[in-house]
């Protein structure tokens, strides 16, 4: 306070024509320091520079491509350049043309040149002698050998002198080795950079959506109607049909629980991103109250927590490429939806300190349980003949139901609302050899085998899934079928395998893909002991020769 500054330096000089001066800052820091000071500021002719179009991002990149190419030996092509410029504007939104497209050919360059730089074997043994020789001339000199440590000093400038000659001949062999940058090194360099895996950035990526339903069924049993309309707006999505300002997709799952949704969600994350931690999940339950709605852009200045950050602005800005999943979004205090309305409409968010985070590359799914005594009443999925009149008809009850409990302004921005109907037996049974896969798999790791015969899985089915509670059956199977004391007896054995069928316990007949493992011993267990616990006591073993 009272020094003098740059400014009252400045301000006599330029009044007087004395000084010609050109400046680059930013408009934050313009109004930090110049309009503040008004002298000052109309000294100067402010022009305001704009973000370059991806078209003139590519003159521009070909105008310093030799400068990259020599400094980094490497040629770029103009593939390159264009994949450059056009994946920067595409999925870096924190940064700008031509910055970002300029650091992907760069970094590109570098890690290619790193690729290709390995020492010589014979540099290294030079390298290992000097430290030898180095190690061994300290100790003379303190033991006050002073002919000997001259001598090593000799035999070190000796090494010291060719490795430098080696060094020199290794930088001559490669001078004139120019890899070249393609569009898969810019894809690599992009994939690190924001985690998306390569193969999404390329050709491979209309493939895999043109097969999305086939891909989603791997995992998600029955639900046509849900997949078939998430893959459509993806589908549409990624075919630039959407409005660039919103967000990838946005989509409401209504349905009982336990028919899928949440499963849904990590599916698709998985699908889209290549990894199902890719999923972001708020349990609206905990913003409940009108206090704890700060929580997701971060509390306001003063307040503790402030330099934390948001729970929900955070971890788009750590994972721009995300699902983000509102799970029970109906128990939500309202002020959430006047968040989630900024989202929806311009693809973003401010937090408390002022920064803004892009959804514009996320999917947002909300998740809600509205509706479903309806769904429940009506048996929705478990009619024969008049299945899809009864579906359309809970759909428009559903929806009603949403009309009734969110704002129109809030339901007009989302893309799809979507009916998960109850699961037909028959997808029961398919879910039940779908965990049952995934147990086999976990058993594998252990040294076991598990077998469900067709009629335990139907039983399973039947007594194990509860249309109010959802797949409760999966705790069953993994609980019962795999209980502590049956792993015990089990992993005594050499080969161990474990069968499930119904009714009491008895010696079986390895099934014909396992036949040729008939030295293993056997084990049966009934369902009705795994429900009544003592599966253990009455299993038996059956040897080789019983089997036979």
């Amino acid at each position: 306070e009272g020094a003098i500054d740059a400014a009252s330096i400045l301000k006599p000089m330029l009044a007087r024509g004395e000084l010609q001066t050109i400046g680059a800052t930013t408009l934050d820091e313009f109004r930090k320091h110049f309009e503040k000071d008004a002298a000052l500021e109309r000294r100067f002719q402010p022009v305001k520079v704009d973000e370059p179009s991806v078209a003139h991002t590519i003159e521009i990149l070909k105008g310093i491509r030799d400068k990259y190419e020599s400094h980094h030996h490497v040629t770029i092509t103009d593939q390159a350049l264009v994949a450059a410029a056009n994946m920067a504007d595409r999925y870096i939104a924190d940064r700008h043309l031509p910055d970002k497209a300029i650091d992907l050919i760069d970094e590109a360059g570098s890690r290619l040149r790193i690729k290709r730089m390995k020492t010589p074997p014979d540099l290294k043994e030079i390298e290992n002698k000097i430290k030898e020789v180095q190690t061994a001339k300290k100790k003379a000199v303190d033991e006050q050998r002073f002919e000997e440590a001259g001598r090593l000093r000799d035999q070190e400038r000796a090494l010291l002198d060719e490795r430098a000659q080696k060094e020199a001949d290794v930088k001559a062999q490669g001078i004139n080795l120019y890899d070249e940058v393609n569009e898969e090194a810019i894809a690599d360099v992009l994939s690190v950079w924001t985690g998306i895996p390569v193969y999404k950035l390329t050709e491979e990526e209309t493939a895999k959506l043109l097969n999305m339903e086939a891909e989603l069924h791997k995992r998600i049993i029955g639900q046509e109607d849900a997949i078939k309309a998430v893959s459509q707006s993806i589908r549409r999505t990624r075919a630039g049909l959407k409005d660039p300002k919103r967000p990838s997709g946005s989509f409401i799952f209504l349905g009982p629980t336990g028919v899928g949704k949440t499963e849904l969600a990590k599916t698709l994350a998985e699908f889209l991103f290549g990894d199902e931690d890719a999923l972001i999940s708020l349990d609206m339950s905990e913003y409940m109250e009108k206090h704890t709605v700060s929580r997701l852009v971060g509390s306001p200045p003063g307040y503790v927590g402030y330099d934390e950050g948001g729970q929900l602005t955070e971890a788009v800005r750590r994972k721009p490429f995300s699902v983000v999943l509102f799970d029970e979004i109906e128990k939500a205090h309202a002020d959430v939806f006047n968040t989630l309305l900024q989202i929806l409409e311009e693809g973003r968010l401010t937090d408390a300190q002022g920064r803004t985070t892009d959804f514009r590359n996320t999917v947002i799914i909300m998740t809600s349980n509205l509706g479903t005594q309806d769904l429940r009443k009506a048996n929705v999925g478990f009619g024969k003949n008049d299945e899809a009149m009864s579906y359309a008809r809970m759909r428009d009850k559903v929806n009603d139901a949403l009309k009734v409990h969110f704002r129109p302004e809030f339901l007009n921005r989302i893309d799809e609302v979507i009916v998960f109907h109850e699961l037909t037996m028959v997808e029961v049974v398919q879910m039940v050899d779908l965990m049952s896969k995934r147990v086999v798999s976990q058993l594998e790791g252990l040294g076991l085998g598990l077998e469900l015969t067709e009629p335990a899985k139907q039983l399973l089915a039947r007594k194990g899934y509860d249309p109010q509670l959802g797949s409760g059956w999966k705790m069953t199977l993994r609980t019962q079928a795999t209980s502590a004391s049956r792993l015990r007896q089990s992993k005594a054995s050499s080969h161990p395998w474990v069968s499930i069928s119904l009714g009491r316990a008895k010696a079986a007949t390895p099934p014909p893909s396992e036949r040729v493992r008939r030295r293993r011993p056997w084990h049966t267990v009934s369902y009705r002991d795994v429900r009544s616990g003592a599966h253990a006591a009455r299993a038996q073993r059956v040897s080789s020769a019983d089997q036979r």
